[in-house]
């Protein structure tokens, strides 16, 4: 009898083991994969990565001690082949920008792990990128706006703590009037209509962290 072909192997991450339980349950019923090793946060990921060295990373990126970003980061600087599919319940633009500049080719919303798990982890396999429709929409969307600078991130995330432009000054060192002109900056490129808008636009999109 001919030699079976290699089972894809796969590593999954995610900080709830109830998930990756129903993870590695969908992944059974495919014949062709399966799970060697699971992780429950950025750390474990990229040690285990080490470890086994596996055809696909299926990545949570909101987990504790190392999130999935920082995690897909590191497992890349030093396996730049590396097959990363980030899994989370975020669609946002930000969020899976930032993992896919990461490194990471391709996201999977848990929303859909069934239909999409099996079709995703072959799809990467073979070296291509696996983006759902709802995520690219959301890229598409907008590919066009500005994004916002690592200081209009400060400004605004200071402001959804609650602070008023005259602290947000003095916790940066900047002059009001610079604060006044990042916020109108951050409408403008979000859309905002205004400060409470804008801040609820960042968190939906991943730019701030709820």
């Amino acid at each position: 009898m001919p030699d079976q072909p290699r089972k894809i192997r796969i590593l999954t991450v995610d900080d709830h083991p109830l998930f990756r339980q129903g993870v590695a349950a969908v992944i059974h019923g495919w014949n062709d994969m399966e799970v060697i090793a699971e992780g429950g946060n950025g750390f474990e990921a990229v040690e285990l990565y080490r470890r086994h060295l596996p055809d696909v990373v299926i990545m949570d990126l909101r987990m504790p001690a190392l999130g999935g970003v920082e995690a897909i980061s590191i497992i890349r600087s030093e396996f730049p082949d590396a097959r990363i599919l980030v899994m989370t319940t975020y669609q946002g633009d930000v969020e899976a920008l930032r993992a896919l500049r990461a490194g990471a080719v391709g996201y999977l919303l848990k929303s859909a792990i069934d239909e999409d798990v099996g079709r995703a982890i072959q799809q990467v396999f073979a070296g291509q990128k696996f983006v759902p429709s709802e995520v690219s929409t959301a890229l598409a969307a907008h590919a066009v706006e500005g994004e916002l600078s690592t200081r209009e991130i400060q400004v605004l995330r200071l402001v959804a703590s609650g602070h008023s432009n005259p602290l947000v000054a003095q916790t940066l060192s900047i002059s009001e009037a610079t604060v006044k002109s990042h916020m109108k900056s951050i409408m403008a490129k979000l859309i905002a209509r205004d400060r409470t808008h804008a801040v609820m636009i960042a968190v939906r999109r991943g730019i701030l962290i709820d």
